[in-house]
């Protein structure tokens, strides 16, 4: 939208003076008045110049901020959403990347038809600053508390679940050797009882706000530390005894019971409170698809188990202390060690190589496909005498042999498709169903006007359509049909559990 106010008064103001000019030359009088109404334009011009931002005296752009609704985000098709990472909305198990929000998120969006894309990080402000900029996140799928301050930065939705604040302390020692009541007595159980002591929270959350309501509430003085760590470290630090207090969901507090058994979080600090997510303010059309498909979906049998699935279940414990779990023991496989040795022949992150491996196999040597490829990298019969190995190869030796054939692939397409990022894609493509196949997408795609050195929206339309007869019977095609669905869609996970894995685990 373009102002005209300060090139029509400009204009005006011209013209008038010109007016008068033409006026005061004709009868070479009222000198003084002349000279009175220059000084009157002249301020006026520079007063309207005060509001204008170019210093070139032209029409001034006014910048509407544009908002990314449901329409863009379908069109662009797939859909840009942050959450925290902890052992209940996000993490990986076993190669799986998991969690409450994942899950929920994930369901969304094949509602939508769109592709998911998660950042993740335990920074709420900045959560919420990638939510506002404009080329950021359309979702903050986190457990936000719905409060009057934050609803001047974004729209939430409908609740996804609803909890209330509890505090978390240690039991004393030997509780275990104690009676139910006289643990009690060690604990604090009244909220009156807060008066003169420390809490750490997680800063700008909403628990700062409540325990500062509360101070007010019972007269006394709550010492509230705010700390950057996220809530599980809080709780962590309670159960080791760095600290004595923190306050936490209920739901999230009561599930670290089970991990810490000499925590205690059965005093609650608030009611019950409602906990959404949020979306950016202006984005109507999509705030609405959220509450129409979080209304309906809560009341499903999807959404109970998952609930029950990382809220209720004994076994978190267990998945939580796993060497397997990316916070736990910050593993992806118990081969992470020879993806991380090998990946330097191919010059990949080893998190790639090992969710290419995650998607062939599920980190299974043992594993026998129904075309013949064996092993934990699936390599078939005849790439496996060409790489020297056999299904008696140790572990080791089959990783090896994959990432040396994924190089050999690098290598033959290297010469065509130069940029490295892009050519991981082919590469991707090729260890699944064939250079050959690859090579004809690519043909196919430089008859039709497209690049033939680009994937996404070029070469793999052609892959993937590589079993409709107007394609695989073209001239150009010499490896005839192939079941194109199976490269398309290996490719694009693979990608996105590699996104999945760099959010979950930091290079190493």
């Amino acid at each position: 939208m373009k102002t005209l106010r300060f090139v029509w008064f400009k204009n005006f103001a011209g013209l008038f003076y010109e007016r008068i000019a033409q006026f005061m030359i004709k009868q070479r009088k009222r000198v003084l008045l002349f000279v009175a109404i220059s000084l009157l334009i002249v301020t006026g011009i520079m007063s309207v110049n005060r509001f204008n931002t170019d210093s070139d005296f032209v029409m001034e752009e006014e910048k509407d901020t544009v908002v990314a609704d449901l329409a863009e985000i379908i069109e662009r098709g797939y859909l840009r959403a942050a959450t925290d990472y902890n052992s209940t909305n996000y993490f990986v198990y076993r190669g799986e990347p998991m969690g409450f929000h994942l899950d929920l998120l994930k369901h969304f969006a094949d509602h939508l038809g769109i592709d998911l894309e998660v950042s993740v990080s335990n920074n709420l402000q900045k959560n919420i600053d990638c939510l506002q900029e404009e080329d950021g996140c359309d979702l903050l799928a986190q457990n936000l508390t719905v409060t009057n301050s934050r609803r001047q930065l974004f729209e939430f939705t409908v609740p996804h679940s609803r909890t209330r604040q509890v505090l978390v302390q240690r039991k004393p020692d030997r509780w275990y050797s104690m009676q139910s009541s006289a643990v009690d007595r060690h604990l604090v159980r009244n909220q009156l009882d807060l008066g003169g002591k420390t809490i750490h929270v997680q800063k700008g959350s909403t628990f700062v706000t409540r325990l500062t309501h509360l101070m007010e509430e019972i007269g006394d003085t709550i010492y509230i530390v705010e700390r950057e760590q996220e809530m599980e470290e809080l709780i962590e630090e309670v159960a080791k005894g760095t600290i004595d207090y923190t306050v936490g969901d209920e739901n999230f507090a009561r599930l670290h019971e089970m991990y810490y058994s000499n925590v205690d979080a059965r005093t609650p600090v608030s009611f019950e409170q409602n906990l959404s997510w949020a979306v950016r303010p202006g984005a109507s059309d999509l705030l609405v698809a959220v509450n129409e498909w979080l209304e309906e979906f809560r009341e499903s049998r999807q959404y109970a188990a998952i609930y029950q699935k990382y809220y209720n279940n004994p076994r978190s414990v267990f998945i939580a202390k796993s060497e397997l779990h990316s916070l736990g023991g910050g593993k992806i496989s118990v081969f992470d060690d020879y993806f991380k040795r090998y990946a330097e022949i191919v010059g990949w992150d080893w998190r790639l190589i090992a969710s290419l491996s995650y998607q062939e196999s599920r980190f299974d040597p043992g594993a026998v496909s129904w075309a013949g490829a064996f092993g934990i990298m699936q390599l078939m019969p005849g790439t496996a005498e060409f790489l020297n190995v056999g299904m008696d190869a140790s572990v080791r030796e089959h990783i090896s042999a994959g990432i040396r054939y994924l190089h050999w692939l690098d290598k033959r397409l290297r010469d065509e498709i130069t940029d490295d990022h892009e050519r991981i894609h082919f590469v991707l493509a090729s260890y699944n169903v064939g250079i050959g196949h690859v090579l004809d997408a690519r043909r196919l795609a430089d008859k039709y006007g497209k690049d033939p050195n680009v994937w996404k929206g070029n070469v793999d339309y052609y892959v993937l359509n590589k079993s409709d007869p107007k394609y695989f019977q073209d001239p150009v095609v010499r490896y005839g049909y192939a079941r194109g669905s199976e490269p398309y869609h290996y490719v694009m996970e693979i990608m996105q559990r590699y996104r999945h894995y760099k959010n979950a685990l930091a290079m190493n």
